[in-house]
């Protein structure tokens, strides 16, 4: 199953989508205005120290204070690596200390950025680490003789006084020690310059940006199944064929300029499935369909079987759909960049072989995510709870706000219920103000039915204060909006 990789590019935006059997798989946004800052390096400052959490805030230079924990510590992983005692936060850090720091998490939401004191530097051959002499090799990397062979390969790379370590990528498992030593090189040259920065710059200052998405893409998203790599714009597919001819001088023969008059997006039809991917409802082919819904503290997804009734019985036509479910599941995890708990409520199955059989098509769906996830079994209520790492906002967040009418609930109070809410407040007002005239300024629709169905109630209130109460429309007042004047 060969991939295609369309880069959309505007000043303002990059747009990556990633398209497998003609349907789009994965997105990635960068807007210029807010540039992701996973990976960058900082030298902080310490602005308060939190024993009582084990944390401390720091500062980075960002609105708000980024979040460092003790066990993102390097020196308090060594000793406890080494069989030693935990060293506490207060021991390590003091209020004002100048700090070398990596963004491990961006901001999400009001939690600042997440860091780390254990610094790594990405290639596309290799992840640098320069404070641990250690060796590892990418966990997709499954075959143990092939794994030896890749170790043995960047020994003999690195001269003997190395005191920093490596992790050795999928990308290199075809690498040539001509491309291993280019990612050497370019590695080294970073943390010189990181270093010699941190020496001379007052905290908060920026030591080192990770790439732009449209460089990481050559970068992280290129592998054996890349077919092509579309570019939309002249002057950034000159860009990344020189980063290319640099760095990853194998990818150059994909990378092609799109100059079709249809916008690229439009083409490969991304633009709808943005579209879909910011709605609750996703349908199935078979005709069932999912309901997704996005919360702080967690994401649902319901599996419900619809219009779809085939096969043997009504056990088959649940077990067809669950399975079904479970690409489409995974699919969009990606495609909308959901993190944190999930929990899954696929159709009830009582059949134990059908529940081993749709958690173990969930994996296989599952295995291709770029980004780590864990899955449980079915609990007894029988959901599936998981979770997928958190890195970056989610689609939803990047591309919209909260509705100013409901402000993120997903619904509004019904206009019967403001009008009562109106005459609580108007007895309210009357108790403790002697107006010559009530004035109720409301929407379109709250209006309407003070001068219909609940003209009575409107009426008997007027007497019962004495007071005369006159009616405004306000085409700006969404549906729970309103005031009232007194004249």
């Amino acid at each position: 199953m060969n991939e295609d990789l369309l880069v959309n590019i505007t000043p303002h935006e990059t747009r990556v989508a990633l398209i497998q059997q003609g349907a789009v798989q994965e997105l990635h946004i960068e807007r210029t205005a807010s540039r992701g800052r996973t990976g960058n390096i900082y030298l902080g400052k310490v602005v308060r120290v939190l024993p009582g959490m084990q944390s401390a805030f720091i500062d980075i230079g960002l609105e708000r204070a980024a979040f460092l924990h003790v066990a993102d510590i390097w020196e308090a992983k060594v000793a406890i690596t080494n069989g030693g005692p935990a060293i506490p936060i207060e021991k390590l850090l003091f209020d004002g200390q100048a700090i070398l720091v990596q963004v491990i998490k961006d901001p999400i939401g009001t939690k600042g950025a997440r860091l780390s004191t254990q610094i790594s530097i990405a290639g596309r051959m290799l992840v640098y680490l320069p404070q641990d002499p250690h060796i590892g090799v990418s966990q997709r990397i499954e075959s143990e003789a092939e794994r030896e062979q890749l170790r043995a390969k960047l020994q003999l790379l690195l001269p003997a006084d190395e005191k920093g370590g490596f992790i050795i990528r999928t990308m290199a498992e075809e690498a040539s020690e001509e491309d291993l030593s280019m990612d050497l090189s370019y590695l080294r040259k970073t943390w010189e310059q990181i270093t010699l920065l941190s020496k001379t710059s007052p905290p908060p200052a920026l030591l080192h940006e990770d790439l732009s998405l449209s460089h990481r893409v050559l970068r992280d998203f290129v592998g054996e199944l890349t077919a092509t790599i579309q570019i939309d714009s002249r002057e950034n597919f000159q860009k990344l064929s020189e980063f290319g001819t640099t760095y990853t001088p194998s990818v150059l023969p994909k990378l092609t300029h799109y100059t079709g008059e249809r916008p690229l997006f439009d083409l490969y039809g991304v633009e709808e499935e943005i579209e879909k991917a910011l709605g609750r409802r996703v349908d199935l082919k078979s005709g069932g369909y999912l309901i997704i819904e996005q919360t702080e503290a967690m994401t649902t997804i319901d599996v419900n079987t619809g219009s779809y009734v085939t096969g043997r019985n009504f056990d088959d036509t649940i077990f067809k759909t669950n399975l079904e479910a479970a690409h489409a599941i995974a699919r969009q995890l990606r495609l909308r960049n959901l993190g944190g708990i999930i929990i899954l409520d696929f159709i009830d199955m009582e059949n134990i072989e059908h529940r081993e059989a749709v958690l173990a098509e969930l994996h296989k769906a599952l295995a291709r995510d770029r980004t780590k996830v864990t899955v449980s079994d079915f609990s007894s209520l029988g959901l599936v709870e998981m979770t997928r790492k958190r890195t970056r906002e989610s689609l939803a967040h990047i591309l919209c706000e909260p509705c100013p009418a409901c402000h993120g609930k997903g619904q509004v109070k019904t206009p019967r219920t403001i009008c009562y809410e109106i005459l609580r407040e108007l007895l309210r007002e009357a108790k403790q103000f002697n107006p010559r005239e009530f004035r109720i300024i409301a929407s379109q629709l709250v209006i309407d039915l003070f001068l219909e169905e609940e003209s009575q109630h409107l009426t008997m209130l007027g007497d019962f204060i004495g007071k005369p109460i006159s009616l405004q429309v306000e085409t700006a007042f969404h549906q729970e909006q309103y005031d009232i004047i007194l004249m």
